[in-house]
């Protein structure tokens, strides 16, 4: 047990822990353990089925050679750097986000963290450090306890729901100020920094940014904060959702991913080359984006709700073209100075895990640097004038990613082939499942 994980225990009187690993998904699994215990466990221990759970809570019928046929244990280790407080719970509570290993020491590949750190330890071996920020939005909505009847807005303290679409309005903000003053404060004891908070396009559709920093600590802080969003709300009677597409006649919701890459040793933006002009590492890495995400896809885009969003009447980028300061993008570079050069990708849904959507749009632009790649030509008029580059289904998606031989190498072929199973069998569960559309308009007229 490092000391500063039983010095927090000690600063915070900490009687409870709660042991989480994220799995496929980004849902927190684990174990809840007095504060005593968890400092004398040598190595806690969960199923390796676990990062084989669906989102539905079943496994898939045949896992193949994803898991050991044995359903062996993994040791639970924890990260020291990640000791929170858990903010809302009733008595001193610590969380803890936990790395996988097997019992002989071997990293558990399909972990979704441990498939970040990969990606982040190839930038590390050529000096390079990524730095991202991600930009997460999410409906607030009323209690939904049956899932036939759509998701309405909530009332706010007015006593009335939002009319009609109200982007950037600090009164519709204002609405739900209680349940934000508490989101914030809980953030602020979990160390989750939050940069800015604004009104969204659709009702009660908001959106945070986190202070760009290391891609690790900003997926901790991604993953921390969906949770203690669902929880702020939960306190003040409302669901937060970070569903791609809650709403049928309303946007879906995002998570902008603002990278850049700096040099290990000086800290300097490699984005950047001699003038302050843009670099030839810059445009690599755009290029990179541009080829392989739409074989990434499936890890940006995870659910069969997630395609809802990606369509030529909605916000969200239908392709990979890019463009400076260009919204209908799917890759944007913002307006900065040489030091703030980055990319945002528009392309991943607030539903993706973030540490498979940072992961995956850090690999993406590793491949374009380590290849030497070239990009298209920006775009200076709309993207959605263009033709779809992307995958319009959860199958086409998983279909392409298990096609990249790159991506698989780059990712891990056992973590690849564990999110492929555990993705088709979430499909196929859906495609039994019959929609009112089809029995408003096939029942009676084929």
């Amino acid at each position: 047990m490092r000391n500063s994980i039983a010095d927090f225990f000690r600063e915070h009187a900490i009687q409870e822990v709660e042991a989480i690993v994220p799995d496929m998904a980004g849902v927190a699994r684990g174990k809840l353990m007095p504060a005593e215990k968890f400092q004398t466990e040598q190595g806690m221990r969960l199923p390796e089925s676990i990062f084989l759970q669906t989102v539905t809570g079943d496994y898939p019928e045949d896992p193949g050679s994803a898991m050991s046929p044995a359903e062996s244990d993994i040791v639970l280790k924890p990260d020291p750097r990640t000791v929170r407080k858990v903010p809302w719970a009733a008595e001193p509570t610590a969380q803890v986000i936990h790395d996988c290993f097997y019992g002989d020491g071997r990293r558990v590949m399909m972990s979704p963290r441990e498939v970040l750190k990969h990606v982040l330890d190839l930038y590390a071996q050529r000096g390079w450090e990524p730095l991202v920020a991600p930009e997460l939005e999410f409906y607030l909505v009323e209690p939904n306890i049956d899932a036939d009847y759509p998701l309405k807005p909530p009332i706010g303290r007015s006593g009335r729901a939002e009319p009609g679409r109200q982007s950037y309005s600090i009164a519709a903000v204002n609405e739900f100020d209680p349940m934000f003053d508490e989101m914030y404060q809980f953030c602020e004891d979990q160390e989750i920094n939050i940069d800015t908070l604004i009104h969204e396009d659709g009702p009660a559709q908001m959106e945070i940014n986190l202070l760009h920093g290391n891609a690790l600590d900003l997926a901790d802080q991604a993953f921390m904060f969906k949770r203690t969003a669902r929880e702020a709300a939960l306190r003040h009677k409302m669901y937060a959702t970070f569903m791609a597409k809650p709403h049928a006649m309303e946007p879906g919701s995002s998570m902008h991913i603002h990278q850049s890459i700096v040099d290990s040793q000086s800290g300097r933006n490699v984005f950047s080359g001699e003038g302050d002009q843009p670099s030839e590492l810059f445009f690599a890495h755009i290029a990179g984006l541009q080829r392989y995400l739409p074989a990434a896809m499936a890890l940006l885009a995870p659910n069969v709700n997630s395609y809802r969003r990606i369509t030529r009447t909605q916000l969200a980028p239908i392709n990979v073209q890019w463009g400076y300061d260009n919204r209908t993008a799917g890759l944007r570079v913002p307006m900065s100075d040489a030091n703030s050069r980055r990319i945002e990708n528009r392309i991943s849904g607030a539903d993706a895990n973030p540490y498979l959507a940072i992961a995956a749009s850090l690999a993406c632009g590793y491949l374009g640097m380590a290849q030497g790649l070239s990009p298209s030509d920006p775009i200076s008029g709309s993207a959605h004038d263009l033709p779809f580059a992307l995958p319009r289904n959860l199958d086409e998606a998983i279909r392409g990613l298990r096609e990249c031989q790159e991506l698989i190498e780059v990712l891990g072929e056992s973590f690849v082939q564990a999110f492929a199973v555990v993705k088709q069998a979430e499909y196929e569960v859906f495609l039994q499942v019959i929609s009112s559309w089809e029995r408003e308009h096939l029942l009676l007229n084929v």
